[in-house]
This record gives structure tokens, sequence and C-alpha cells, in this order.
């Protein structure tokens, strides 16, 4: 089903042809023409179930004895095909939030995850026709659209390669987008946005994980903290070197950098030891 557009006129001339209908009628009576009364009063009879009122970012789907002859999108009052079937469908955006899913990431570890999906109707003729209820259809395929999306990257990269749920949300977004948008087609619906609402890993393994987080948050601090004394270590013995500060002999440099090490890298502040005599 493609929507098409239906004959219409403008309502008032409508209302203007059913009075001058009803006027001939009574006419007919003035002048005692019982056969023109009833063919006056039926026609114009007939002409007032073609009469439809369009609300704005509405439209109104018009079916003639069970076939589709096409829908009224603009707004205001028209005369259409009378004894037609008129039904409506909204053309406004809507949200749909889903329910909180427990699904398995690709690494198998169970989460949680919701999202909202923000549509409208664009072909309120494949909205109508081509699905039982466009807007159940929304809701399911959305589901299976998260879940899919959601079993297809680890929740958390500690690796730092690849995509994951929860650092590349925008990309995850995206791809749910067009994933879903590829679904919708054919209810006649388009997609504007989808954002993820909820992401977290399911109580039975939440602890496991904040541990897991936290242990490799320490590890790169770590690693930034040991790259950084390092550094300063060497920088501190080549401006002693290029500024003949003092000479150093290979024993008095790694004692240096003995010390720069726990210094910078330990969690606790280091108590200095004075020495007063010669180091050999």
């Amino acid at each position: 089903m493609i929507e098409q557009k239906v004959w219409k006129i403008n309502g008032f001339i409508g209302i203007l042809a059913v009075l001058v209908l009803a006027g001939i009628g009574v006419a007919a009576i003035v002048m005692d023409i019982p056969v023109l009364v009833v063919v006056a009063w039926a026609a114009a009879f007939i002409l007032t179930t073609g009469f439809t009122i369009v609300p704005p970012n509405k439209t109104k789907v018009i079916t003639f004895f069970g076939k589709y002859i096409g829908s009224v999108r603009d707004n205001g009052i028209f005369l259409t095909v009378p004894l037609a079937v008129k039904k409506t469908v909204s053309l406004r955006v809507r949200n749909f939030n889903s329910q909180k899913l427990k699904v398995n990431d690709v690494e198998g570890n169970p989460i949680e995850i919701a999202a909202v999906v923000v549509f409208k109707v664009v072909d309120s003729a494949k909205a109508l026709f081509d699905v039982d209820d466009y807007s159940q259809f929304v809701e399911i395929q959305s589901e299976t659209a998260v879940r899919h999306i959601a079993s297809q990257y680890p929740y958390d990269n500690f690796d730092e390669e690849g995509l994951s749920l929860r650092s590349n949300s925008v990309e995850i977004s995206s791809m749910l987008k067009a994933e879903l948008q590829e679904r919708l087609v054919l209810a006649g619906v388009d997609v504007i946005e989808t954002r993820l609402t909820h992401l977290a890993y399911s109580t039975e393994v939440a602890q496991a994980m904040l541990q897991r987080q936290q242990a490799s948050a320490i590890i790169s601090a770590r690693q930034k903290i040991v790259d950084g004394a390092v550094g300063m270590a060497q920088m501190a013995i080549q401006r002693l070197e290029e500024e003949h500060v003092v000479e150093l002999d290979e024993e008095r440099k790694v004692s240096m950098i003995n010390n720069l090490m726990v210094a910078i890298v330990s969690e606790k502040g280091s108590q200095p030891v004075i020495n007063t005599g010669s180091i050999y």
C-alpha cells in the first residue's frame, strides 16, 4: 500500500450544494412534485456523508466499500467521496519508552538495557493497512532491535579496542536507529531519534563487574603514574648533567632514580632520610 491523494473539494462549497438541494426539495413540495422532493433530499443526504474535518497533524484515510481510494492530509473541512469510511491517523511525533530488558552482551554478561524511540507516521496507508496495529508494531520491533544491538557489543571494553555499549552510546544509538528504521519502513513509520535511557549490569553480576572496573581503573592510573615518574627521573638527571650541578656516576644515578620512583609512585608520603656521610 502507498498513500495517495483522494478527490475532495472545499467543505463550504459542499455545504452550499447541500443547501441548494434542500431548497430544491422545498420548492418541489410547493410545486407538488413528489419525485423531485425525494431525489433532491436523497442527494442532499448522500452528500452530507462525504463531509470530513481534518485537524492539524492528522490525516483521514478514505475507504469506499472496502477499497482504499486515498487520504486527506490538508487541514480543514472537505467534501470527499460520499458513503465512504473515514479513519483518522495521527501524524504527530510520538515517543516510545521500552521496558528494562535483560540481555546478554556479546561476552555473555547479563545486562539491563532500555531505550527511547522518537517516531512519526509518514505513510498513513502503510500504517493502517500493512500492519495490524502500527503502535504495537513499533513497540515490539523496538524491543527486538534493542535486544539485537545489545547482544552484538560488550558492555565495556577493558582493552579500549572496538565499540562498547557504555563508552560509545552515540554510535550505538545511530546503529539502533538505522536497524529500527529498516524494520519499521513496512509500517510507514519514520524513526527520528533513538537513545539509550538505561544501561547497567544485572544485579547478580553487578558487584563482580564493579570490582573489575575498579581494578582496571587502578591499573590504568598506576601505569600513568609510572610513566610520569620515569619521565621526571630522566629529566632530573639530564638537567643535573647539562648544568654541571653534580657529577653522577652510574651507582649514584641508580640511587637517585630509586629515590625519585619511591617518592612519586608510593601511595603514601615518603619519609626523607638525610645522609651526612658518603654512599660508598
